[in-house]
């Protein structure tokens, strides 16, 4: 998988969110949680995996929400900064965090009411298999995000060390049905790639975001959109 070296540093985990989710990173992170709570809620009582869980984001909002999530990651430190963020928020008894490999999740069939992975999809060398995995252990939802090839995503990926891999819409769909699955929603979003709004302060990144989701609310949004959200039932 892309990255995965880089990922399990110590130095990157720790700086992991104040690098991507401050300043107009924030208008990132709060996108993504309402996709995932759009998605699976309500979640009390749930019983949920996020595969790659990396710091906990995701799992700790899930287990505020009530859900009874497991957390699993190929990150020792990301885990350690997830257990963190859980002791902080007062959920750490609610949750379960886990070092595993998404390839063969150590699960049994349907053992799952959703399964769910963020900022994943980009990094995956074989995407059909973790697909097929988070599939088979979950009896009702899937969720996941994706980069879309025809966007400005593309142009920003020659910027990047070790590139993202990018998916047309039919290439998922695709791949949603090899996994038995039924798309439930799409949703696509942000115009302009996830590395610009980083590099912007919260002031500059507002008015921008506003201008992008205006563009990505007109005729011509989904076609532009640099980030697709997949709902998919089993």
């Amino acid at each position: 998988m892309k990255g995965q070296e880089w990922y399990q540093a110590a130095e990157v985990a720790e700086e992991y969110e104040d690098k991507r989710f401050s300043g107009g990173g924030r208008l990132i992170d709060r996108r993504e949680k309402e996709a995932v709570l759009d998605a699976l809620a309500p979640l009390e009582g749930k019983r949920v995996l996020e595969v790659a869980c990396g710091t906990g984001r995701f799992t700790v909002l899930c287990a505020q929400r009530g859900a009874d999530i497991t957390g699993m990651d190929i990150s020792a430190a990301m885990l350690q900064e997830g257990r963190a963020k859980a002791r902080s928020a007062g959920v750490d008894d609610n949750l379960e965090f886990m070092r595993g490999d998404a390839a063969r999740l150590p699960f049994p069939d349907d053992y799952f009411d959703a399964v769910f992975a963020m900022r994943f999809f980009h990094l995956a060398d074989t995407p059909a298999k973790f697909l097929s995995e988070m599939a088979r252990v979950s009896k009702d939802h899937v969720f996941f995000d994706t980069f879309n090839r025809y966007s400005t995503r593309s142009v920003y990926n020659w910027l990047l060390p070790m590139g993202s891999r990018l998916y047309s819409g039919a290439e998922v769909e695709d791949l949603i049905a090899s996994a038995g699955l039924t798309l439930r929603n799409a949703d696509h979003d942000f115009v302009l790639p996830y590395g610009f709004y980083r590099k912007l302060p919260s002031w500059l990144a507002d008015p921008i975001r506003d201008v992008d989701t205006a563009v990505g609310e007109s005729p011509v949004g989904d076609a532009v959109a640099s980030v697709s959200y997949w709902h998919a039932h089993v």
